[in-house]
């Protein structure tokens, strides 16, 4: 016999899944944008930082921002590291700027993920503090990274 809870979670699926369903529409968003991303120069794309900034500074929020800024941190990652983040891991970076954990397997981008939330973060101008488990993968992160960083 099936409870009522058991039912609800096979026709609606759990609240992880409805969370991680949630974020759809802003993945088929960013989505819609990377044509009109992978058209712009570099320094075209390297100046939506600064207009990003100057938004903020009008008032608009971190989340009024997050489609666009993710949208030019992926085509950033694209040039400057040669990898584009996947949908899934669009989530994830959206997961991690509601200062929630996305847990993900060894090998799953988890260095790229952080790139998203990092960028959007670090353009209120507060600062972004990443955290590693050793030295090696901090010191390699940072190498790697900071390519992105550097470009957008």
């Amino acid at each position: 016999m099936v409870s009522l809870g058991g039912l609800a979670r096979k026709i609606f699926g759990s609240s992880n899944e409805r969370r991680v369903r949630s974020y759809g529409p802003r993945v088929a968003a960013i989505g819609a944008l990377e044509e009109k991303m992978k058209a712009l120069s570099d320094a075209e794309l390297a100046a939506k930082t600064e207009e990003f900034k100057a938004q903020l500074a009008a008032g608009k929020t971190l989340d009024d921002i997050l489609v666009p800024a993710f949208a030019v941190a992926r085509e950033g990652a694209r040039r400057a590291l040669g990898m584009r983040p996947f949908d899934v891991q669009l989530i994830g970076g959206m997961i991690l700027n509601d200062n929630s954990i996305a847990e993900m397997k060894t090998g799953e981008g988890k260095t790229l993920v952080a790139t998203l939330a990092v960028y959007l973060n670090a353009l209120a101008g507060k600062g972004v503090h990443v955290v590693t488990v050793n030295d090696y993968l901090a010191r390699r992160d940072a190498a790697t990274m900071s390519k992105l960083y550097g470009f957008l």
